[in-house]
């Protein structure tokens, strides 16, 4: 019964954890028009950290409970299940998925960096407040980075390519759709605010609550279920954005969603909780989940480099997915 008891619990947490993320960022994203800030900058930042806002808040109330292993382990399986799987699927589902080559050219080379100094730093399992402070740090570039670097191709483009009609129409819709934003700026959306605030620390709380009462009761590592279950579930909605993003074969959505997340996991999701204690990196997470984490992003890489990822590639990365979950738990 303890079991069923807490099962649920984890479930229900896990779901509240999520739910919560989105009505912070969209409160936050309405916020940010009304005080005038550009919707790339909001889209940069306010979006982009908003996937990656499950993971972090169950990361924090992980090392504020004293479970620190469970923060590599969610970062780290996140990152697995959002190559493997979310692409992996995505691809099967629209077939074949293009990738940009703004894609390549830019995020590419950030995730590979970001992945190599994470693994850098983690390689002794510990990782500590320096090495959190150096991962911040990366943060800071790369968000920089990216604003300036796509400012940049949006110009070159601008100047290239006249506007059709349909792209003016899309632009005005989304200027309607933003000043309808702004006109809804009240109540409503700073409740939503706190309330997504407050869902945020609840759900972490009892997501993290639940993890450890259930690996009490199944004599198993909080960081085993982290790396599956927990990365899994704060995965879910990145992986119905892209699988539909993909069918409606708009790519660069479904794709550059993964890319952003992964880097922002590595730098944000692990670099936070060090400024609060030290991180331990467990022995499953060591062994299987590090060389998983080397393999899928280095798949994805060279997938990206062709500009193309076939339905064949979708389906192998998804065996290497089941494989993966397969040698966490030792099923042969």
């Amino acid at each position: 019964m303890g079991i069923i008891f807490w099962i649920f619990v984890f479930i229900a947490s896990l779901a509240l954890l999520v739910k919560s993320a989105d009505w912070l960022v969209e409160s936050a994203e309405k916020i940010g028009l009304v005080l005038k800030i550009s919707p790339f900058i909001i889209g940069v930042t306010i979006v982009a950290i908003g996937t990656s806002l499950p993971e972090l808040a169950s990361s924090l109330s992980a090392v504020l409970k004293g479970v620190s292993e469970v923060v590599p382990a969610n970062v780290i399986g996140s990152n697995i299940a959002n190559i493997l799987l979310i692409v992996g699927l995505s691809a099967i589902a629209a077939r074949r998925l293009i990738v940009r080559r703004s894609l390549i050219d830019l995020d590419a080379p950030l995730l590979a960096a970001s992945t190599i100094l994470f693994i850098f730093i983690a390689w002794d399992r510990k990782i500590e407040f320096k090495e959190g402070v150096l991962l911040l740090i990366g943060f800071v570039v790369y968000v920089l980075y990216t604003i300036f670097q796509r400012r940049e191709q949006e110009d070159e483009v601008a100047k290239e390519i006249l506007p059709s009609r349909v792209e003016r129409r899309e632009k005005e819709a989304r200027i309607e759709k933003e000043k309808e934003s702004i006109a809804r700026i009240d109540f409503k959306t700073i409740f939503f605010l706190l309330v997504g605030i407050i869902g945020l620390a609840i759900g972490a709380n009892y997501t993290i609550e639940s993890v450890v009462k259930i690996s009490e009761i199944l004599k198993i590592a909080p960081s085993l279920i982290a790396i599956s279950a927990i990365a899994l579930g704060t995965s879910l909605p990145e992986l119905v954005t892209s699988v539909q993003a993909a069918l409606k074969k708009k790519y660069e959505i479904s794709l550059g969603n993964i890319f952003g997340s992964n880097v922002f996991n590595i730098l944000l999701v692990t670099g936070i909780p060090t400024l609060i204690a030290p991180l331990k990196v467990n022995s499953e997470t060591f062994t299987v989940g590090i060389p998983f984490l080397i393999t899928a992003t280095f798949l994805f890489i060279i997938s990206g480099i062709s500009q193309r990822i076939h339905i064949w590639e979708g389906a192998m990365y998804v065996l290497i997915y089941i494989l993966f979950v397969a040698k966490l738990f030792n099923l042969f």
